[in-house]
């Protein structure tokens, strides 16, 4: 019997779309820089944290329509490693809410058959963080559908510094011929060498900028920009990003 994915190909392959998209032509990689929070709850007269909570209960939703789509890959924005200038209490709270959000929903990443996966620098996180999300990577990691990869005190410009001095080290080692590397390799030692690079970026917020995230992975991404701030974000400006990525013709630097 055909799962649900497989129906929908079945219908796109007879010329029909499952919700105004083409399921030929799903963005595999699709990143978003999760923004707005703190207006959000400013614009109400709540704390910032207010905005973070209510971030937090978007995320699913999105997960769940990306992975029902046939997305490979979700990666997140969630904590950049600028964002520890933020006040200590808005910080700790931020820290706390992969713990959150991983006990309540693991159980049904785990039916959903998603797969957990962390992009960032651990040795500043908290224990209490690192043990939620080592928890629900450990309980995944045989899942074979959507990759939720979470970027968590995560910075580009770190990571390909961190890289560099890896590379270095393994010319200085003899692991490496100087003359050998490239972009390929260079990518091999990046925190996304399991993963293929995005095809869409979605920001939300109205912001234009990528803010240190992703930057040698987004060379040839597209990118999709609204004014929604990400707790009013739903699945249906999730798909209108699709459905823009679509219209788009990607020519890598050809014609």
């Amino acid at each position: 019997m055909l799962d649900k994915l497989s129906k929908w190909k079945a219908k796109a392959e007879q010329g029909k779309e499952i919700e105004g998209v083409n399921l030929e032509n799903v963005p595999k990689h699709v990143a978003i820089i999760m923004d707005g929070n703190g207006r959000w709850a400013k614009k109400r007269g709540l704390p910032r944290i207010a905005g973070h909570r209510e971030g937090m209960s978007v995320i699913n939703k999105i997960v769940k329509k990306a992975n029902s789509l046939g997305v490979e890959v979700l990666t997140l924005y969630a904590f950049s490693t600028e964002n520890w200038k933020r006040p200590k209490n808005e910080v700790d709270f931020l820290m706390r809410l992969p713990e959150r959000y991983l006990s309540v929903e693991l159980p049904k990443l785990i039916e959903e058959n998603v797969k957990v996966r962390l992009m960032g620098c651990k040795d500043s996180l908290p224990a209490h963080t690192i043990n939620a999300v080592d928890n629900a990577i450990e309980k995944t990691k045989s899942n074979t559908g959507l990759v939720l990869n979470f970027a968590l005190n995560y910075g580009s410009r770190d990571e390909i510094v961190s890289a560099i001095q890896q590379i270095a080290e393994d010319v200085n080692t003899g692991k490496v011929n100087s003359q050998s590397i490239n972009d390929e390799l260079v990518g091999q030692y990046l925190m996304t060498q399991e993963l293929r690079d995005p095809d869409l970026l979605i920001r939300t917020s109205g912001e234009i900028r990528l803010s240190n995230f992703m930057l040698w992975q987004l060379a040839y991404t597209e990118f999709w920009f609204t004014d929604v701030l990400w707790p009013d974000f739903t699945e249906q400006h999730f798909l209108e990003a699709i459905e823009v990525y679509q219209q788009r013709t990607r020519r890598y630097g050809g014609i």
